[in-house]
């Protein structure tokens, strides 16, 4: 439990200004040459997403080597791929929970899925299989969310499809390997009440209707549901969310693995936590899996060109690399055998800078 001088700090006039700070660094969530935020990830005129500027607006931390380097000395194992080759590459508060757990604190893990798709593509994999690394590191319970009633706001489909959908989605969690005993997957339409309803509720009575519309960008035309829902995904973040689980604690800490396009959601948590007693969210944040196309934006469950499935079969997913991924070569074998492949644009390299965890093979790969 936070003590009274940690309380009163919270509500110390600068402790506030801190808060708004940070978010209202990620008040605007579009700019000129991108598009980043829970809905909609895009560069225009074929561009990359600038990382650097994403953590300059939202706020976050690059994560370093010293960091790294310290989950590698607490672990006792090699650093995942996706930390030594940037992959996930900004955080929020990592040092506080590392220096909790060297206490002998333990925390828990809350990553979550927007199920919008019959089965799950490369890029939704990605914090999945990230988070099955931390789980198995840290020795650490998990809850993962599957916002089955965002997807029906937010797409045009029915409650029923998007239950449908969620426990097709499970299904691909699952076989994931995450550790049965310490992982709790839930849907929002089936679990949402009880202790978890009752901090959405203090957490919406803690956000105005000027501060949501200014991190998410809502309109008058959107309709009451989207703004409505941000205390939903927020409420995970809150351990006393599952009294069966954690009971009515507050003290253990949340950690949260996740593409940095749901920074706002946790910008808005961070801000409310103290307030209710919390301690605020931490978070290790990922880049975009790039789609067939190109980076100027994600793989996209709604565009089936842009995507491997991982029920793709493996003659379906030569076809969609040879067909739709955008390669590097050079424009004539000549100039390919003089300069070699654009290796920074070239999808099939990208991938394998993703899935591929011999260092020496994929350097090989990077020379011929």
């Amino acid at each position: 439990m936070k003590g009274k001088g940690e309380a009163s700090a919270a509500g110390h006039p600068m402790a506030h200004k801190a808060a708004a700070d940070e978010l209202s660094a990620g008040q605007k969530l579009e700019e000129d040459d991108q598009v980043v935020n829970p809905w909609t990830v895009t560069a225009k005129e074929g561009g990359k997403i600038d990382y650097d500027k994403l953590i300059d607006k939202f706020g976050c931390q690059r994560l370093d080597e010293k960091l790294i380097d310290r989950i590698q000395r607490l672990t006792g194992r090699t650093p995942h791929v996706f930390l030594r080759r940037g992959v996930f590459f900004a955080h929020r508060d990592l040092n506080e929970i590392l220096d909790a757990y060297e206490k002998g604190e333990k925390f828990y893990l809350y990553t979550g899925r927007g199920p919008s798709s019959e089965a799950l593509h490369l890029g939704h994999l990605v914090p999945f299989m990230f988070t099955k690394y931390l789980q198995d590191a840290f020795k650490v319970p998990l809850v993962i969310q599957l916002t089955d009633d965002e997807k029906c706001m937010w797409k045009n489909i029915s409650v029923e499809e998007s239950q449908r959908l969620a426990r097709e989605n499970a299904k691909d969690i699952i076989a994931c390997g995450f550790d049965v005993t310490r992982t709790f997957i839930f849907s929002d339409f089936d679990y949402v009440g009880g202790e978890f309803y009752k901090n959405m509720v203090r957490i919406a009575k803690c956000v105005t209707y000027n501060k949501v519309v200014g991190i998410f960008g809502f309109s008058g035309e959107d309709h009451i549901g989207k703004i409505s829902f941000p205390p939903v995904q927020a409420a995970p973040s809150f351990p006393n969310s599952f009294p069966h689980l954690f009971k009515d604690r507050k003290d253990l800490r949340c950690l949260i693995p996740c593409a940095i396009d749901q920074d706002p959601y946790f910008r808005m948590t961070r801000d409310v936590a103290p307030r209710l007693g919390h301690h605020k969210p931490a978070l290790i944040e990922s880049s975009f899996f790039p789609s067939l196309q190109g980076e100027s934006g994600k793989m996209s469950a709604s565009d089936p060109n842009s995507a491997i499935y991982v029920t793709d079969t493996r003659s379906s997913i030569k076809k969609k690399i040879n067909k739709y991924a955008f390669s590097g070569g050079q424009d004539s074998i000549e100039k390919h055998r003089e300069l070699g492949a654009n290796l920074e644009v070239d999808i099939p390299f990208k991938y394998l800078c993703f899935f591929l965890d011999d260092d020496e093979e994929l350097e090989d790969i990077r020379q011929v």
